[in-house]
C-alpha cells in the first residue's frame, strides 16, 4: 500500500514539474509539505508527534526505490528522513521532539546536518565551526558546504566545536533554526547532477541558540555521528541500487527498439553480454541490500557492514550505468534520456557519505590493517 502511495505521488505529483525544480534549485514547499500530507515524511516519526511510528527501514527504502524507477530521486526527502530526522529520534528530549517532531512529519520544518566544511570533509574530527557557550547561549561562528536541503532548511543540526582545543571530544551536535540572526546561506551549488536537490552553504556568524537546542550530552558529537552512519550509508548504497537496477531496465528496452545496420541493437551479441553481465551485477547487489535493511531493522548492522554495503552498491552503480550508457551510443549523451541523469547522478555516490577510499579504510581496520 505504501508502494502504491508512493508510486502515485511521483506520477501525480512529481513528474509533472520535476524538470523545473532543477531550474529552482529543489523541489518547492508545497511538495514538502504534500509530501507531509501523503505520510511520507512522517513514517518513523511517532504517532504522539503526527508520524506513523514505523520502525522499519522497509519504508524509507521504497521511496528511493519508486523515486529512482521513475527518474525522478528525490534525495532532500531522504537526507531529511534517513541522514537528519534519527538525531532527533534518538537523542532529543522530549520537549525538544514536541517542538520540532511535528512539522518534520508534516513538511513545515525541512531538515539539514551541518557536518562538512570547506577544509573538512571525511575527516569530521577537523571541523572548525566553534560553539562557544555564554551564559545560557551557545555563540555559534563558522562555515558549512555541501548542505543537502542547506538553502531550504527551516532546523539545521548543526556538528560544532564546543571545545575548540579538543578534536573528537570537543564536537557537540546543536540544532539550530533557519532564521536565526547571523545564519546565512551562500551559494545553492551548481553540481555536475542531482540537479533536483538543494545543496547549499551555510555560514554561521555569531548565531545565538538557547543551550535547550543541545542534542544530547556536550562533546558526545561525534559518537553519535557515527551511530547513525550506518544508516546514512545504507540509504545511500539502496537508492544506489535501485539505480542500477533501474538503468538496466530502461536499457533493455531501448535496445529492443533502437535499429542499427538493419536490426535491433538488442539483437547483437556484445548487447546481450553486457547486458547480462549488468543484470547479474544488480541482481547480486540487490541480495546484498536486502540482507544489510534485514540486519539494520534487528539492530546488527555494524559500522564495518555498512562501510562494505555501500562500497560495494555505489561502485557497482558506476560500472553498470556507465556500461549502460554506452548502449544507447550519442543519445546516452543526451540529458534528455533518462540514462543520461542516472549517470550524471551517480558519480557523487562514491564520495558523499564517505568516499570510497574511506569505506577501505574502515574495512581495513577490521581485518586488523
Amino acid at each position: 500500500m505504501f508502494r502504491k502511495a508512493v508510486r502515485s505521488f511521483l506520477q501525480k505529483e512529481i513528474a509533472p514539474d520535476y524538470s523545473n525544480w532543477a531550474l529552482h534549485g529543489g523541489p518547492p514547499r508545497e511538495i514538502w509539505r504534500r509530501a507531509g500530507e501523503l505520510g511520507i515524511l512522517g513514517i518513523q516519526v511517532p504517532e504522539e508527534f503526527g508520524g506513523a511510528g514505523v520502525a522499519s527501514f522497509k519504508f524509507n527504502t521504497i521511496l528511493g526505490e519508486e523515486s529512482q524507477a521513475a527518474c525522478l530521486p528525490l534525495g532532500g526527502f531522504r537526507a531529511h528522513m534517513d541522514i537528519v530526522l534519527p538525531y532527533l529520534l534518538e537523542y532529543g528530549t522530549p520537549e525538544q521532539k514536541r517542538r520540532w517532531l511535528p512539522g518534520v512529519a508534516t513538511g513545515e520544518t525541512i531538515l539539514a546536518i551541518g557536518m562538512t566544511e570547506p577544509s573538512a570533509g571525511s575527516d569530521v574530527a577537523g571541523i572548525t565551526t566553534t560553539a562557544v557557550r555564554q551564559g545560557d547561549e551557545y555563540v555559534i561562528n563558522g562555515a558549512k558546504t555541501f548542505i543537502s536541503n542547506g538553502i531550504s532548511a527551516d532546523l539545521i543540526v548543526l556538528a560544532a566545536k564546543t571545545d575548540p582545543a579538543a578534536r573528537r571530544q570537543g564536537i557537540s551536535l546543536i540544532a539550530v533554526e533557519g532564521d536565526r540572526p547571523g545564519v546565512e546561506r551562500g551559494r545553492n551549488l551548481d553540481k555536475i547532477g542531482l540537479h533536483s536537490q538543494d545543496t547549499g552553504e551555510l555560514s554561521f556568524t555569531d548565531v545565538r541558540v538557547p543551550v535547550e537546542n543541545l542534542l544530547g550530552t556536550q562533546g558526545q558529537g561525534f559518537v553519535y555521528l557515527t551511530s547513525n552512519l550506518p544508516q546514512e550509508r545504507l540509504s545511500i548504497a539502496a537508492s544506489a541500487q535501485a539505480a542500477a537496477a533501474a538503468a538496466v531496465e530502461s536499457t533493455v528496452e531501448y535496445v529492443k527498439n533502437r535499429k542499427a545496420f538493419g536490426t535491433t541493437i538488442g539483437s547483437f551479441q556484445n548487447t546481450k553480454f553486457e547486458l547480462a553481465a549488468c543484470a547479474t551485477e544488480v541482481h547480486t547487489g540487490q541480495v546484498l541490500i536486502d540482507w544489510a535493511i534485514e540486519s539494520h531493522d534487528r539492530g546488527e548492522l555494524d559500522a564495518t557492514s555498512a562501510a562494505m554495503v555501500k562500497l560495494s552498491a555505489t561502485e557497482m552503480q558506476g560500472r553498470v550505468v556507465d556500461r549502460c550508457l554506452q548502449l544507447y551510443g550519442g543519445y546516452g549523451y543526451c540529458i534528455e534520456y533518462p540514462i543520461a541523469r542516472y549517470y550524471a547522478d551517480a558519480r557523487v555516490t562514491r564520495i558523499y557519505g564517505g568516499s570510497s577510499e574511506i569505506m577501505k579504510v574502515i574495512v581495513a581496520k577490521s581485518l586488523g590493517l
